[in-house]
């Protein structure tokens, strides 16, 4: 929790304001047991009314400044709290915008989501609470005891025998309590792993018509969250059961000894109604106290699972001294890469790969599913970074080249076609702010989106839903590709984004990136060979080894991959020129 103080910058006159105002309705709190004994013990005892009236209207106008005080606590803590809320969020957010792919496989999406919500928001209210107790449980207990010492230093030691019997069950409780939350966190995180996975698979759920095992998975999921919440609650609930028993019996023998003291002439009846009320606010004091640790225990186990994501250094890292290249030629040096580094002994996904690409190459990628090829191009903009070997670009190693310049240089589009909620022109303003009207014309025009774009109402200023789940599949790739169009890159990815439309719209696609992006190094990965058939180059990647790298015609003589996938789509006819 220390750690996350400094997220409390920018609140620190609040910070301070709510513990004056909560220590102002402690004192105003504090005083009125003694004025309340003063009016049973001179003002009725002695049948003064006029001095009962006037400690009375004293008595309300101390109320009403306590009413103030705690008010005003109540207001600048939550100013406080929720402004550390806030800045916590956007700094766990920041911090994720920093981190690779690796550090997001590791942590996961789901979880991640349940930090920065759920976590953050046990932590915030700890930091409320804090404000609001840290001086009312201590000042409370303290000043009732000092208080009570004041009227009967006897009746006094009640109090301080009940307090070693709470303290130890508090500190049995606490210890008890802690690992059950930081599970029940964990059990937070699935929950949400599997709602989030329904929501966005919802279609193949019902395609599949699969909801009932879907159903019984969130329940089981859901009801683990239940039996380790209620483990967690079960242990913090025995507390109540054992104050209430030490109150009660504080009373008890307050009534007894205290009933006993008035007979003997020791003590006024309304001293044993002021010991009354300050064993009650002793108590809840305490109670307030005993409160705040069994949260802080929660808020804690929250707290080490966001500075989990804060302490997270990423694993790609912009150099001391960026370079940048001149030329936008790409050469792979015996490439290798595994996605768990970490583990020794795991089967690299690629394997000691090397070629060129010149710059305004067109490369085609072909290979069967798993074989590398979403894997190796992703190494180009440093998604992930290579264990092995290097990646270079116009000379200059990609580690060498600052994250936010090396990506500005390459477009990708990705193999899922994600779209933001807005408007068709804002998810194509991401490949430039500035660009102008024409240009973003242009861009649907050579994506091949034309068609559908300019018969919306609104054309580019329609609606984009959540996903763009308005939108058909080749529709969203069309877009996608409009938008990295929109960037002019000077290397191109296309990650299998012609897979959901038609061959003939495919075609007119690959004639725009003839055209209109020919100085751009393109990387197309492709199921279909008619789609790469015209390459300049193209990869076979099969078990992440480059089996072969040639044109098409000579990739049909020399390998046997790639006649056979040739054969395969384009009948045994492809190869009569082969024999000929």
């Amino acid at each position: 929790m220390k750690r996350l103080c400094k997220y409390l910058k920018g609140s620190i006159p609040f910070v301070v304001l709510a513990p004056l105002f909560m220590l102002l309705e402690v004192m105003m709190d504090l005083m009125q047991p003694t004025m309340m004994a003063d009016i049973i013990d001179v003002g009725v005892a002695n049948g003064d009314m006029a001095y009962v009236l006037s400690s009375g209207i004293k008595m309300l106008g101390i109320a009403f400044a306590g009413f103030i005080g705690g008010a005003g606590c109540c207001v600048f803590s939550a100013i406080a709290g929720v402004s550390f809320g806030t800045r916590l969020r956007q700094g766990i957010f920041d911090k994720v915008q920093t981190f690779s792919f690796r550090e997001i496989d590791r942590l996961k999406t789901s979880s991640l989501v349940t930090r920065l919500t759920n976590d953050v928001n046990q932590v915030q209210m700890m930091v409320m609470m804090l404000l609001k107790g840290l001086i009312r449980a201590p000042f409370s207990c303290i000043g009732g005891l000092v208080m009570a010492l004041s009227f009967n230093g006897k009746l006094s030691l009640i109090f301080l025998a009940a307090m070693p019997v709470l303290a130890v069950v508090v500190v049995f409780i606490v210890r008890r309590s802690f690992p059950l939350f930081t599970r029940m966190q964990e059990k937070i995180d699935r929950v949400n792993t599997v709602m989030r996975e329904n929501l966005l698979g919802v279609r193949v759920v019902k395609a599949f018509v699969t909801q009932d095992r879907e159903r019984q998975r969130f329940e089981s999921a859901n009801e683990d969250l239940m039996n380790w919440s209620i483990k967690a609650q079960r242990i913090t609930i025995l507390l109540w059961p054992w104050v209430t028993l030490v109150t009660n019996l504080c009373i008890v023998a307050l009534l007894w000894f205290g009933g006993n003291m008035a007979i003997a002439g020791e003590i006024e009846t309304g001293k044993i109604m002021a010991f009354m009320n300050y064993l009650v606010q002793i108590l809840g004091s305490l109670m307030m106290s005993v409160m705040m640790v069994i949260n802080f225990a929660r808020a804690t186990a929250s707290a080490r699972r966001i500075n989990e994501v804060l302490d997270t250094q990423p694993s790609i890292q912009d150099p001391a001294q960026p370079q940048l290249p001149e030329h936008f030629d790409v050469r792979f040096e015996n490439v290798s890469f595994r996605y768990n580094d970490d583990v020794a002994d795991e089967e690299p996904v690629l394997k000691n790969i090397s070629f060129t690409a010149q710059e305004g190459e067109r490369i085609g990628i072909i290979g069967s599913t798993g074989s590398g090829k979403s894997s190796l191009v992703g190494l180009i903009p440093r998604l992930y970074d290579v264990t092995g070997g290097s990646i270079r670009i116009g000379g200059v190693d990609v580690r060498d080249i600052a994250q936010d310049d090396l990506r500005r240089m390459i477009g990708v589009v990705m193999q899922e076609s994600l779209l933001f909620s807005g408007t068709i022109e804002e998810n194509l303003r991401w490949g430039g702010q500035d660009t102008s009207p024409e240009a973003l014309r242009q861009a649907v025009q050579d994506a091949q989106a034309e068609e559908f774009v300019y018969q919306l109402p609104k054309q580019l200023l329609s609606p984009v839903e959540q996903r763009g789940k308005n939108f058909s599949g080749g529709q969203k790739q069309r877009l996608s590709i409009a938008r990295t169009f929109v960037k002019h890159p000077k290397i191109l990815i296309l990650d299998d984004s012609t897979s959901a439309v038609d061959m003939a719209t495919e075609a007119k696609i690959q004639e725009s990136l003839r055209q209109s992006h020919s100085g751009s190094t393109t990387f197309i990965i492709a199921q279909r060979i008619s789609a790469i058939s015209d390459c300049d180059k193209i990869l076979v990647l099969d078990d992440g080894v480059l089996t072969a790298c040639a044109t098409h015609s000579q990739l049909l003589k020399t390998s046997e991959i790639y006649r056979s996938i040739a054969v395969s789509q384009l009948g045994e006819e492809v190869l009569d020129h082969v024999r000929t």
